[in-house]
């Protein structure tokens, strides 16, 4: 996984949790739907980089 992206997926994460707990706060439902949203978001695209260099450490194993 790149740097870059793992930071950009992070602080995706923490911007969603951020727009949750001020979304509980005030009561507004959209802001806590963004902020879901964003959370799932940014927890999926770090997966996917995961899997991806997953799939590349096991196709170097079979590399000779």
């Amino acid at each position: 996984m790149s740097f870059v992206n793992e930071i950009r997926n992070r602080a995706q994460v923490s911007r969603g949790r951020a727009k949750q707990k001020v979304g509980r706060a005030t009561n507004n439902r959209r802001l806590r739907a963004e902020g879901l949203a964003d959370r799932i978001g940014g927890e999926t695209k770090q997966l996917g980089e995961k899997v991806k260099d997953a799939g590349k450490d096991f196709r170097g194993t079979f590399k000779r």
